[in-house]
């Protein structure tokens, strides 16, 4: 497909702030399909990992970031590329360390010397996913840097503001052991991330799959299959926006959110911007599933992903292993869930 998206033809020179437009649309049938093939080719390099898989891909149609928290040798990187070769998309890693600059990040103006101007170099973020890799070892100065980007879709450099292209999603890796030389990111940055996930060690029966691949390739590198391209995923996306979401269940989610701010353990509950997510990724989620409609079990396969991170526990009840996780989990067996006629009401006319 033709990249239809609205992008500078020249980077150095700002963009407007027109949205990129969908050429065409694609039935929420095609959208389920082209989403399971994204899984099913992502899974070819990525193996045992679908239900991680199926969120982390919840979280791009959604057209949200995810933040990636898991200890080294995992699976994040090589999810994060091959994510990016099935969608089709541009694909750039930015290593965090702490002494990355912003302008490591976003470019800069560089003079050249043949024209005696300056002109801007764009930075790794100039792209349509972008790794940021171990986030939490680079200072606050540049995390703020990606935050722009990831919230605003756009950087701000020597004054002048500049459109990213479109699609534009960011996946990022945190090692949650290792806390020496770190900066731990700070509320406000954590909440722009739509989900937070972990992959988790493999079964036996897994890793060795994971070993026997690599002897019969022969080689490192893994190649996953294109399926999407920049075009194809803002179609994608533009499908979850026409599932439906029913009174019921859209309360059940606000209630769950509001829940997290009452908690006995919580001394920040979850925002509404948590509620949001929640209901965005919801939608994102049906869709990959086949349904043109949310149901209850959508929300809570995705509350912990969404709100874990959005929860801070009093700081007594540290040494208790308080966690935010603990209080998502009381929520979810406190608040009733809707019965299933009310849940699915109107979906018969939504489908």
């Amino acid at each position: 497909m033709k990249d239809q998206t609205e992008r500078p033809a020249d980077p150095s020179a700002p963009a407007t702030a027109v949205p990129p437009a969908v050429s065409h649309a694609i039935s929420p049938a095609e959208a389920t399909a082209a989403a399971q093939r994204v899984l099913d080719a992502v899974e070819t390099a990525v193996v045992g990992k679908r239900p991680a898989l199926e969120k982390v891909l919840t979280g791009i149609l959604a057209g949200g970031h995810v933040l990636l928290e898991d200890l080294p040798g995992l699976g994040k990187t090589l999810a994060a590329r091959s994510f990016a070769q099935a969608l089709g998309l541009p694909f750039t890693r930015a290593q965090f360390t702490p002494d990355l600059l912003p302008a490591d990040l976003t470019g800069a103006e560089v003079f050249d010397q043949r024209t005696g101007e300056f002109v801007f170099r764009p930075g790794p973020v100039f792209t349509g996913l972008l790794l940021a890799d171990e986030i939490n070892r680079t200072p606050p100065k540049t995390q703020s840097a990606l935050l722009e980007a990831m919230q605003e879709r756009q950087v701000s450099v020597e004054g002048t503001t500049r459109k990213l292209p479109q699609p534009f999603h960011v996946l990022a890796t945190a090692n949650p052991v290792e806390h020496e030389g770190t900066y731990p990111l700070p509320e406000a940055q954590l909440d722009r991330f739509l989900l937070r996930l972990s992959f988790g060690y493999p079964s036996p029966e897994e890793e060795w799959s994971v070993v026997s691949r690599r002897l019969d390739r022969r080689r490192e590198e893994q190649e996953v299959a294109q399926v999407l391209d920049a075009e194809g995923l803002l179609a994608v996306q533009a499908a979850v926006e026409e599932v439906h979401v029913t009174e019921a269940v859209g309360h059940y989610a606000v209630s769950l959110v509001a829940a997290t701010r009452q908690h006995q353990h919580a001394l920040v509950g979850a925002s509404p911007r948590g509620t949001l997510a929640l209901i965005t990724c919801a939608r994102a989620l049906a869709l990959i599933r086949g349904r043109q409609y949310v149901v209850p079990e959508d929300v809570k396969a995705l509350a912990h992903a969404a709100l874990d991170h959005r929860v801070t526990v009093k700081p007594e009840l540290w040494l208790q292993n308080a966690t935010g996780a603990g209080v998502v989990d009381a929520v979810l067996s406190q608040v009733p869930v809707p019965a299933a006629a009310e849940a699915s009401g109107g979906a018969a006319g939504a489908a």
